[in-house]
């Protein structure tokens, strides 16, 4: 008798590279990573090593599916999941990387880009997305300007360029295809939403040749084969990370604000159509399969797990997450934090923007206040969003920080809304595996949630409402 077909899900994280086995309830059956390194040579850079990259997803990729013994051969079909802002250059005949990956964290062409700001509202309205140095367009035109081999491949028309995912792509697959799925393309900030494609205007405002951008395909398609030992897999399905995150548990509710919290915080709405203009959030498309296209509104936090980072340098306490669970149930009033780590993100779009205390305290308040921080960014997205799209009836949370409790208890207390909180570690893994699957009807219906109910905080709402002021003063939003 045949067993069950089983999926590959590959999740290309900034520390990580994740390779989880799922059968097509979604249950995993088998997982492997490895880590990969994020080097920052100066300030605002971030960059990873292309060559490491690939050999770490292959390294996890074998180790996953060796842990599987007699059922390595019930692997169907494999999806990949890859940091959506991310991007290299490399060499179309060899697939050599030619400048770093550059992360999505790196931000070094920050000054170059403020020229275009004029050119912003355009922007926004073709691609979605404010004009950052966090997206690609920027870092793809430093490097033509500053790496010797880019600007040599460009003369010599061997070079090619894009997002991270069509680098993986093209390395990890048998055929070696030239291909971009909707949503990392559109972080290059170069991708029209409108025609789903490259825009010329685009690439004639940020000065770059035309010809060198993978080809724009369907987020769910026959992609290529990956092979480990003597095993062929089909790769049917590309994503961003936070995109397929919302994926992790099903086809998602458009009446739900889905919020991942790791290195930096992502607000997703879920929505059936192209949405109207919003002019302070951002819009995507997060799945496209040649026949349904689901779109999202989003609002970002890049201050969230980076926050922490910071936050354990600043007060020199190595295990200051730890000590947070019992600092945010202290009783006492926290300081207020304006919280501008990497950039200040939606709805105020400040890719400049000095973080500080209000006031003066104990380590404790500070602590407090930089989570607070965390929660008051996201509800200032939620409230962004609800200008424009139908209410939300509950938030769904993600990724690694929203394991805190009391960020839980403090976000159902300033929405209004019932924080359901799944117990899992591997959201983006099991959204790919979704879509790579098929989206079958049942899946991932086992699993532990918990409920933050909203209660009555009216000190935190007043807390609120005073960050909000100093927010709109400091930045004019």
């Amino acid at each position: 008798m045949a067993s069950d077909p089983l999926i590959l899900a590959i999740d290309q994280g900034t520390h990580a590279s994740r390779a989880v086995v799922l059968d097509r309830r979604g249950c995993v059956i088998s997982s492997a990573a490895q880590e990969i390194a994020l080097t920052r040579p100066q300030q605002d850079w971030a960059e990873q090593d292309g060559d490491e990259m690939v050999a770490s997803v292959v390294t996890a990729l074998d180790a996953a599916l060796g842990a599987l013994g007699e059922r390595r051969g019930d692997v169907r079909a494999a999806g990949l999941a890859s940091q959506r802002s991310s991007c290299v250059c490399w060499d179309r005949r060899d697939g050599r990387p030619l400048s770093p990956v550059f992360s999505w964290q790196d931000r070094r062409a920050h000054r170059w880009l403020q020229q275009f700001e004029i050119r912003g509202e355009e922007v926004h309205r073709r691609t979605g997305l404010f004009l950052s140095p966090h997206y690609g367009a920027s870092k793809l035109r430093w490097a033509l300007d500053h790496i010797p081999a880019v600007e040599e491949a460009r003369v010599a028309g061997t070079l090619r360029w894009g997002p991270q995912a069509s680098f993986l792509v093209f390395r990890l697959l048998e055929e070696h295809p030239l291909l971009a799925d909707p949503q990392c393309a559109a972080r290059t900030q170069l991708f029209n939403l409108q025609t789903r494609d490259w825009d010329p205007a685009l690439l004639a405002l940020f000065g770059l040749p035309e010809g060198f951008l993978p080809r724009c395909a369907p987020t769910c398609q026959h992609y290529g084969t990956l092979h480990s030992n003597d095993q062929a897999i089909p790769l049917v399905a590309v994503n961003g990370d936070q995109s397929a995150a919302v994926f992790a548990f099903g086809w998602p509710e458009e009446d739900s604000a889905y919020i991942n919290i790791g290195t930096s915080a992502f607000v997703q709405r879920v929505l059936m159509r192209s949405p109207d203009y919003l002019p302070r959030s951002l819009t995507g498309i997060i799945l496209d399969d040649g026949q349904t296209t689901v779109y999202t509104v989003e609002g970002n936090v890049n201050g969230a797990g980076t926050a922490l980072d910071w936050l354990r340098e600043q007060l020199d306490v190595p295990d200051v997450v730890a000590l947070l669970e019992p600092w945010l149930k202290r009783p006492g009033e926290p300081l207020l934090f304006l919280n501008g780590i990497a950039g200040l993100g939606g709805p105020f779009w400040k890719p400049e923007f000095a973080s500080r205390y209000v006031g003066e305290g104990e380590p404790w308040q500070q602590a407090v206040a930089v989570v607070e921080s965390i929660v008051f960014l996201l509800q200032a997205n939620i409230d962004e969003m609800a200008r424009y799209l139908p209410p939300a009836a509950r938030i769904r949370v993600s990724g690694g920080v929203s394991r805190l409790d009391g960020l839980c208890v403090r976000l159902a207390a300033l929405s209004g809304l019932p924080v359901h909180r799944r117990e899992d570690p591997e959201a983006t893994a099991r959204g790919i595996a979704y879509l790579a699957a098929g989206r079958p009807a049942q899946w991932s219906s086992a699993g532990d949630e918990q409920v933050f109910r909203p209660t009555d905080d009216a000190p935190l709402c007043e807390r609120y409402q005073r960050w909000r002021a100093l927010m709109t003063e400091a930045t004019g939003v």
